[in-house]
């Protein structure tokens, strides 16, 4: 059953309960938000003053903080504060601005930023005594730290960048097969006469079609210069990646470890009651990852917020062995969850986002 009401009985807080979140003391800062920090179901994560090499990655466990694992596994200390470089292949530990004295009924999961994904940064939000990456637990009371590992592309990060976001939920609400049946014929959640839906969410298959040029994708170059993380439209696309194009066969042979841009086949929609994130395709079907950053913002893809036609970026990488990709492979699926209430603004033109109304598309580092 759909929900037309603008309040539900919990789920997925709106930009409005986050700002109550701060007023609470629930969440702070060590300094003032950015004026786009809070997105519609969603806010970014800053980074802190400190960037910790370590040794390897690590879960703290339920007997230790971060800073006890910290002691033993970090190699050195990095300001942030006028910028420092990442290097690919390293594991950074970043302590976050931001800290949680979440209420006892309020529970968070994190992922990266679509832009982050997009440069195939693999980040991962860790909260002290964590047992799991990403996960919150209700009542949580602490900091936050943030696992960055850049794979393709060395970065320049700074004290107050951002490459990760959270969610806050007072329920979970996602939606089960029968409900996404009902709520996409009500709303046309992907583009498909005859979308393959289930359990697990909403089928989402990739275009190896191409665009009047044939361009299917991107693949990431090796041993480019830096991508400053925090400026828009500074680098030079073929610096850093090869376009690919389509030959004959609509297909798409992964490297194993290389890293690709390519984009849904599906339009996507997420009505303004509902948030939805992206979840990797069984790695039983196929040896590959689809998308770091899985978040999907109450407004993407709505007609009303500018977002017509809006297609999910997938950012690709292979494991182990070659993998062919054809086109209308599925690749990934969509959960839908509710809101607690609708966003006071939507994902798009309410909030001039990078990626609505997107097809294939690349971060907004690139020109």
């Amino acid at each position: 059953m759909t929900t037309t009401d603008d309040n539900v009985s919990g789920g997925i807080l709106p930009d409005s309960a986050i700002r109550a979140l701060f007023e609470t003391s629930a969440l702070a800062s060590q300094r003032p938000l950015d004026v786009d920090q809070i997105q519609p179901a969603s806010l970014d994560l800053r980074l802190g003053e400190t960037a910790y090499r370590v040794r390897a990655s690590f879960m703290p466990g339920r007997d230790f903080s971060v800073v006890d694992k910290l002691e033993q596994l970090k190699l050195h200390e990095i300001s942030l504060v006028s910028g420092a470089v990442l290097e690919t292949g390293c594991v950074y530990i970043v302590p976050l601005l931001e800290r949680l004295a979440l209420p006892s009924q309020i529970a968070a999961s994190a992922n990266p930023k679509s832009s982050t994904g997009r440069l195939d940064i693999f980040t991962r939000v860790m909260t002290d005594r964590g047992v799991e990456f990403d996960k919150v637990p209700a009542g949580y009371e602490g900091p936050l730290y943030l696992e960055v590992s850049p794979r393709t592309f060395p970065i320049v990060v700074r004290t107050g960048s951002r490459l990760s976001q959270i969610r806050f939920r007072s329920a979970d609400t996602v939606l089960g097969a029968s409900e996404l049946v009902a709520l996409h014929a009500a709303e046309t959640l992907v583009a498909d006469d005859d979308p393959i839906i289930s359990h697990a969410g909403i089928a989402v298959s990739v275009d190896l079609t191409g665009n009047a040029d044939g361009l299917v994708g991107y693949r990431g170059k090796h041993h480019t210069a830096v991508v400053d993380v925090d400026k828009r439209a500074a680098h030079d696309t073929l610096d850093f990646w090869e376009p690919l194009y389509v030959r004959g066969r609509k297909e798409l042979i992964l490297d194993p470890d290389e890293f690709y841009i390519l984009v849904s086949r599906e339009a996507v929609h997420v009505p303004p009651l509902y948030a939805a994130e992206m979840t990797p395709f069984d790695p039983l079907v196929g040896e590959f990852r689809v998308h770091y950053a899985g978040f999907f913002d109450p407004g993407f893809g709505h007609s009303a917020a500018g977002g017509y036609g809006s297609r999910a970026v997938l950012e690709v990488r292979s494991h182990e062995v070659p993998f062919v990709l054809e086109d209308g492979q599925t690749v990934g699926r969509l959960v839908y969850e509710r809101m607690e209430k609708r966003p006071d603004r939507l994902y798009g033109v309410d909030l001039k986002s990078n990626y609505q109304a997107q097809g294939l598309k690349l971060s907004k580092h690139f020109r």
